[in-house]
């Protein structure tokens, strides 16, 4: 015959006293309160685990921060998983290190990660800005909550006084990373799905702005300020070379001796100083190879072609043409980056091949096969293109420049 279980009372819990040993008090189906000589009281749950059958138990906390009438409910939902072969202290223990893992995982944590990955794929004043705006704009009021819980108005709020300043660009950088962060966080398995996917959308769309640059008839005149300019041999050697080489500000002023290969005229740019991640190879001319002897003396004993002034240890700072251009009178006219697009304009409207134009450019072809063939296969065109646009430095120097350019010869010539 079952034996009957006298329920427990609000009273008799609270009036319970501590005695010698430990006693338990039996609210029934499995609940009971557990007295102990210090007198504190605490819920336990006796049950059989689902497939196992060995008895175990539970704890639902102490008494009165869990009072009968919520220890009770606690017991319901444990009864409840156990008739779906749920075992209760599994999941509990389950859960407790999901939230666990999801505190620890926070924001900045999770964002750190990915940028220690990130950073190896893109330059290395990219990578620096990006980090600085996350800790000036994202990481003072959201960085320590947990990935887990962060959700899009969150963020939306967290943006939108910077984008009230206008700074929309800066904005739409951060909108992207975050997304990126986000995606890392799915691909690893701490989030389940991505809620900022659609945040770029709460904020309106930046201005596109395009780098100053000059018209190529402009480019006589440019090269006669250069040469009149109260300008150090260095910066003066650094601006030419960038333009012969239609490489990138930051690719010029980081440009090391162990990257040139004098024998075969090629400059190997490795993949960790690139944009994308991908390494370039620049086919060097007559007149970036003399721009080149006229560095061996003052830098041949450095790593870097064009030093800084302050450290020779390091190469000289990607701003240092800007700044040059702009103490030439060329300030919001021309800055380095616009002397790639000088030299696109021009060799476009001279009609070269375009996919060998952006190939010197380093610019990324979304066919990733086709990309692979162009580097390959467009080097010695490419070699064609620098050598004409070099020329055609040169003689925009001497005041020889001429459109009259046969361009059936350069793709004989380069094919």
């Amino acid at each position: 015959m079952a034996r009957n279980t006298i329920k427990l009372t609000n009273t008799a819990v609270k009036n319970a006293k501590a005695k010698d040993k430990e006693y338990k008090l039996n609210d029934g189906e499995g609940l009971k309160l557990r007295i102990r000589p210090n007198g504190s009281k605490t819920w336990l749950f006796d049950y059989y685990k689902p497939h196992t059958k060995t008895r175990t138990s539970i704890g639902f906390g102490s008494f009165p921060e869990v009072t009968l009438a919520a220890a009770r409910e606690k017991k319901r939902i444990a009864r409840t998983q156990i008739s779906e072969d749920i075992d209760p202290k599994e999941f509990k223990d389950d859960l407790a290190r999901k939230n666990k893992i999801a505190a620890n995982n926070t924001l900045e944590v999770v964002a750190s990660d990915w940028f220690d990955k990130k950073k190896k794929t893109i330059a290395e004043t990219t990578a620096k800005s990006l980090w600085r705006n996350f800790e000036k704009h994202v990481f003072p009021k959201i960085g320590k909550r947990p990935i887990a819980k962060l959700s899009a108005p969150e963020v939306i709020q967290t943006l939108k006084a910077l984008a009230a300043k206008g700074s929309l660009e800066t904005v739409d950088k951060i909108a992207g990373n975050l997304n990126a962060v986000m995606k890392y966080a799915v691909n690893t398995g701490l989030i389940h799905a991505n809620p900022l996917s659609g945040i770029r959308a709460a904020f309106d769309k930046p201005k596109v702005k395009h780098m100053p640059t000059l018209e190529p008839e402009e480019l006589p005149q440019l090269m006669k300020t250069i040469s009149y300019a109260s300008i150090k041999l260095t910066t003066r050697c650094l601006i030419e070379f960038q333009l012969h080489c239609m490489c990138r500000p930051n690719e010029a002023a980081g440009a090391t001796w162990s990257e040139i290969d004098f024998e075969n005229k090629l400059w190997l740019i490795p993949d960790e100083r690139m944009k994308r991640g991908k390494p370039h190879t620049i086919p060097l001319t007559p007149q970036v190879l003399e721009i080149l002897e006229r560095m061996k003396p003052i830098s041949g004993h450095c790593e870097h072609i064009f030093p800084s002034d302050r450290q020779l240890t390091k190469g000289s700072n990607p701003e240092t043409v800007n700044k040059a251009l702009g103490r030439m009178g060329y300030k919001g006219r021309l800055v380095g980056h616009g002397l790639r697009s000088l030299a696109s304009t021009t060799l476009n409207s001279l009609g070269f091949d375009g996919d060998v134009i952006e190939a010197a450019l380093s610019h990324q072809d979304e066919n990733k096969v086709r990309s692979a063939y162009n580097r390959s296969q467009y080097l010695e065109r490419r070699r064609v293109l620098m050598a004409f646009w070099s020329e055609h430095i040169e003689n925009a120097e001497n005041s020889k420049v001429s459109s009259a350019f046969n361009v059936k010869q350069f793709k004989v010539v380069g094919e």
